[in-house]
Parts: structure tokens; C-alpha cells; sequence
């Protein structure tokens, strides 16, 4: 947070105050209802920056959906194992999400943010499908490709909302490799 009166004129660490104070006032007013100008005093910059930065409350937006991992990378060499593949995508994508709390919070934010707003939503759908296709590449079946990828998203999404924003009893009080053990196998029949 800059000092009181001094606002930042640039570089990284304005971009990403930026995008933090968008991703917060995107999850608790929506996307219609926060204005440039807010995410900029939240922010501590001139409104004017984040159109240097972003060009559009859209740019903007599409910013602050990204995912902050590469889930290719996250997923990488899951295809030497192609039998446990679905446990082992539980096991990385929970591990990520336990042992990494910043990168869990900028998700739940991007999460709040789409099922508030059918633009984000809609950014994030396409970003998440073209990633899950390209990181299940060689353990995906040949049939209904995008199908079954859509059905592994669809379900990890439900596991991570269920687990990290709903908290809900049974998969919030469970162990990592309890719901590796769980999930995995119906992970395994949509691959």
C-alpha cells in the first residue's frame, strides 16, 4: 500500500495494486457496479493509470480472470501414469490450492468474480476450456474431447468451490489425499 498522499506513477507494483483492488471490488460489487475510478482510490493510483495499463474497465477485467498459474505446467507429466492420471490431477490441483494461499485467494477472487458476472464468466470458461484441453492433451480419449475436458473442469470446479468458498463440511474437513482417493476415479472415467 503506498504511503498516504503518494500515489504510484507506474511499474509493477501499480499494475498489481491495480489488479488486486479490481479483483476485490469486481467480488464484492460486481462488475457493473465498480467504476475505474473506485478501483483506483482502492488502489491508491490515478484512474487514469489503469487506462494506461488496461485501456478499458473490459481489458481490465479480462486481467483480472486469468488464472495466476500456467495449468499446463501444473499438470505436466501427468500422461506417465495415465491409469492414476485423475488422482494425481486432485492431488496437484488441492496441492496448489493448500499450499499456495495467495494463488487461492486470486482464484476465489476470480471465482466470485464470474458467477457474479456473465462476461467474466465467460472469459474465464473460454481461458479455463482451451488450458484444460492443451493440460490433459495426451490422457484425454480421443472421443468427445472437449466434452470430457468441460466434465473434469466441471467437476474440479465444483471441488474447489465446494471445499475453499462454500466450505462445505465433508469436502472442507477432508484430507488432500482423502479427495484424491474420492474424486480421482470419476476424474478417471471423464478422461
Amino acid at each position: 500500500m503506498p504511503a498516504r498522499g503518494r500515489r504510484p506513477q507506474g511499474g509493477p507494483d501499480a499494475r498489481e495494486a491495480v489488479l488486486g483492488a479490481a479483483r476485490e471490488l469486481f467480488a464484492e460489487r460486481g462488475f457493473e457496479r465498480t467504476t475505474m475510478r473506485a478501483v483506483g482510490t482502492r488502489a491508491g493510483v490515478d484512474p487514469a493509470l489503469i487506462y494506461h495499463y488496461f485501456q478499458d474497465k473490459d481489458a481490465l477485467l479480462a486481467a483480472v480472470v486469468e488464472p495466476p498459474v500456467d495449468l499446463p505446467a501444473v499438470l505436466a507429466g501427468i500422461a506417465d501414469d495415465p491409469g492414476q492420471a485423475g488422482e494425481e490431477i486432485i492431488r496437484r490441483v488441492i496441492g496448489l490450492w493448500e499450499n499456495q494461499p495467495d494463488i487461492r485467494e486470486r482464484m476465489l477472487a476470480v471465482l466470485r468474480t464470474a458467477l457474479s458476472h456473465d462476461h467474466a464468466a465467460r472469459l474465464l470458461r473460454d481461458m479455463l476450456s482451451s488450458w484444460l484441453l492443451r493440460a490433459l492433451g495426451d490422457v484425454l480419449a480421443d472421443d468427445q474431447r472437449e466434452l470430457r475436458a468441460a466434465l473434469v473442469g466441471s467437476h474440479l470446479g465444483g471441488l474447489l468451490l465446494g471445499r475453499y468458498l462454500l466450505q462445505v463440511p465433508g469436502t472442507a474437513a477432508a484430507t488432500p489425499e482423502e479427495l484424491a482417493q474420492a474424486v480421482g476415479p470419476a476424474i478417471q472415467r471423464y478422461l
